[in-house]
Formats: C-alpha cells, sequence, structure tokens
C-alpha cells in the first residue's frame, strides 16, 4: 500500500489509516477476539497507520489497538493518538454504560476536558500506559472547539515542546469543522490535521480553506468520516449523518450520487473512499472497523478502479462542483493495482502535492 511522508516529519502514513473507535465498542460491544482480528486483518492489507485516541470507549480502543501491534517492528508502523479529554475514575461508575456518549462500555471513568501543559502530558503518558507502547508518532488536540484559546495558548506549546524533543514526531488537530483548523494552520506550526466529515464526496467545505492552507504550508490532512456517518455507504430514508439521522435533501443527494456511480459499476462506498485522494494535499483516508469483515471489504473498494467518466457524470449531474480536483486512474503500476495522480477538471490544480 502506498505511503505519503508528513511534510518534514518523516512520520509515514499509509493511504488508508485504521481508525479505531470501533474497536472501542462504538455504538456496540465488539470481543476482545474480534477486535484483535480486525487489526490482523488490517495489517494483513498493508495498513500501517492506526489513529485512537483515549476518548474511544473510555481508553479500550488504546488498550486493544496495543495489544494487537504488540510484538510487531515499532519501527514499521504509525500510531496516532489525541489529547484534551483526562479519564478519572468515576466515583459512581461502573454501573451503567457510556452509550450517551457512543460507547458500549461501563462507565467506569469520566472525560474531563483539560488544554493545559499539564494535561497533555498526563493525557499521553496515561495513553502511552494504555498503548503498551514507549512513543506514539502522531499527536493530535481532540475537538478543542469550545476550549480554542487554551488549546491554543496551552496545549499546543506542549506538543510542540514534545516534538522538538522527539517525544512525538508530528503533531496536530483533529475536529469535524473546518474554522478551528485553518485558524491552527496560519497560526502555529502544526504537521497535520485529521479533517472529519468536512471533505468528502457529500460535501466539500474543507476546499474553502483548510485544505489551501495546509498546502500553501507544505502540510499534510489526513480525512476521516469519508462516508458521512454511513449516508454514502447505504443511502436511504433513516441513514445517519454527522451522528445523527439525515435529512431528506441530502439522503436524495446521496441517492442521485448512488445511481450515477452505479451506472459506472461502481458502488457508492468506493467513489466515496477514492474521492478525498484526489486532493494533493491529502494524505490519507482513515476509516473505522469493527471487523476483519469490513477491513477486507474497505481495502478491495479502494483499489477498485474508477473511471474519469464517473466523476465527470457526478459533475454533470451537479452533484460535484466542477472546479474540485478528484482522482485519475493511470496505467496499472508494478503492485498490479491502478496508481493515481490527482487532477481538476476546472483546470484548479493546487500546491502541495505530498506524494
Amino acid at each position: 500500500m502506498r505511503e505519503t511522508t508528513l511534510g518534514g516529519t518523516g512520520v509515514k502514513v499509509t493511504e488508508l489509516s485504521f481508525g479505531a473507535a470501533g474497536i472501542g465498542n462504538l455504538f456496540r460491544p465488539v470481543t476482545d477476539e474480534a477486535a484483535s482480528a480486525t487489526v490482523e486483518a488490517a495489517w494483513d492489507a498493508g495498513v500501517r497507520t492506526f489513529d485512537t485516541a483515549p476518548h474511544y470507549g473510555l481508553g479500550l480502543s488504546e488498550r486493544r489497538l496495543g495489544a494487537a501491534l504488540r510484538g510487531r517492528d515499532r519501527d514499521t508502523y504509525t500510531v496516532s493518538t489525541k489529547v484534551g479529554r483526562l479519564l478519572e475514575p468515576n466515583p459512581e461508575g461502573g454501573h451503567g454504560d457510556d452509550l450517551a456518549h457512543g460507547f458500549a462500555v461501563p462507565d467506569t471513568h469520566r472525560r474531563v476536558w483539560d488544554f493545559s501543559r499539564d494535561g497533555v502530558l498526563r493525557s499521553l503518558e496515561a495513553s502511552l500506559d494504555r498503548l503498551g507502547l514507549d512513543r506514539v508518532d502522531i499527536a493530535l488536540l481532540h475537538d478543542p472547539d469550545h476550549h480554542a484559546e487554551q488549546a491554543l495558548t496551552e496545549a499546543y506549546p506542549a506538543l510542540e515542546r514534545l516534538r522538538a524533543e522527539g517525544v512525538v514526531k508530528a503533531i496536530g488537530i483533529g475536529v469535524n469543522q473546518c474554522p478551528l483548523p485553518a485558524r491552527f494552520l496560519r497560526e502555529t506550526d502544526i504537521d497535520v490535521v485529521l479533517l472529519a466529515g468536512r471533505y468528502t464526496l457529500l460535501e466539500q467545505e474543507g476546499l474553502a480553506e483548510v485544505l489551501p492552507e495546509a498546502a500553501a504550508r507544505g502540510r499534510s490532512v489526513l480525512v476521516g468520516g469519508v462516508f458521512n456517518s454511513g449516508l454514502l455507504t447505504d443511502p436511504k430514508p433513516g441513514a445517519r449523518y454527522d451522528y445523527a439521522p439525515a435529512p431528506r435533501h441530502l439522503v436524495d443527494r446521496a441517492l442521485r450520487m448512488k445511481a450515477v456511480t452505479e451506472r459506472h459499476g461502481v458502488p457508492l462506498r468506493a467513489a466515496a473512499l477514492r474521492f478525498p485522494l484526489g486532493h494533493p494535499t491529502v494524505a490519507s483516508v482513515l476509516t473505522g472497523a469493527r471487523s476483519a469483515d469490513e477491513v477486507r471489504d474497505t481495502v478491495d473498494q479502494l483499489r477498485r478502479t474508477v473511471p474519469a467518466a464517473l466523476w465527470d457524470g457526478l459533475s454533470t449531474e451537479r452533484l460535484l462542483p466542477p472546479h474540485v480536483p478528484v482522482p485519475v486512474a493511470t496505467p496499472v503500476g508494478e503492485t498490479g493495482r491502478p496508481e493515481e495522480e490527482s487532477s481538476s477538471r476546472g483546470g484548479d490544480r493546487h500546491e502541495g502535492h505530498h506524494r
């Protein structure tokens, strides 16, 4: 699987990254055995980039990911985790669950927002303990939407110092909105943005500011939420968008997209998975999985050739703006799979190609 180096950090990411929220019991339980098999399937498929966070299952995701990676050469894979939520024992916990936060785990701990310098250090130390690793490669500020000033003035300098000391190799921010990461790109020296749900086949809000700011500074973007919470995997009434029931107009739009992609023999989810990689600043797409079968399906979809006529069809139907860069298939490379380069049908190429 192709790899990209994040700017000048030396950190390599595969074009597909494994999001470990699912093995943290996102929405429903996953057994230890299934979690291990899921990571194993990702590894067998060539995935070498793994993203987790304390938030995911109150630490369960980190523990399971660390256990699944144990024994592998530490220099052969990349791990990112996040700071901003400390886990503290819940004095009244253990009797209920954490489904209010989306995770089917006992409520043994509670999350405490903390973007202070001390909070960053404590969070990373606890993450390393749960992961059973001596280091993480990427540390991301996790959802500092309502804590922007503290994240900028306290958490970011702490991460910057840890990077200077070699404790972490790359630092950045992980959010599902655009104004804040654009501000961080302008005002700080972050290496990477993890942007969830805002640069997808369905919507390209990130193209207005985040991606151009990253490109201008030689930074990289990891794109999560490529299926918009499932709407682009199986669009129908009742499908979810941004973790809530999708509005009817978005369901209709996704159904129209599905009709176009299927006319070209491509499942909608395959086009959705491939689309973000058409932008030269996008280093990887990050998707979650809770089973080995889900991983294998995702990899199969990623390896599909998406014809240029499909993107043109979406544009003709006014479902994709003509200036948006899209992947263009080129001759099959040594891997036996098509290599791709980015192209903008409107001639508006973006700078900052990191492949």
